[in-house]
């Protein structure tokens, strides 16, 4: 069977550093896993936040965006952000 990602151990930081290159208008820092709005820190606005389980990439990071999510931070996969990721993207 042909497997579509590189390393079960680097696929999430795989996936964010595809993100970051798809996606110049947006913060990525793989170490911390957070994507953040490079806009994200203008006044005036509410911030969103929101982080879930990786696995089903792009999905939480390919909702940060102009209307859409201010952050976003993917957990391990199948798992869960740590409330450490959420503090940093917020």
């Amino acid at each position: 069977m042909k497997m579509l990602i590189n390393s079960p151990e680097t696929v999430v930081a795989d996936a964010l550093r595809g993100v970051a290159a798809a996606h110049p208008e947006l913060n990525v820092d793989v170490e911390r896993r957070v994507v953040v709005r490079r806009d994200a820190r203008e006044g005036g606005r509410v911030g969103l936040v929101s982080g879930g389980g990786s696995g089903h990439e792009p999905l939480h990071a390919g909702f940060v965006g102009y209307g859409m999510l201010s952050a976003a931070c993917p957990g391990d996969v199948f798992t869960s952000p740590v409330p450490d990721q959420m503090l940093r993207a917020a």
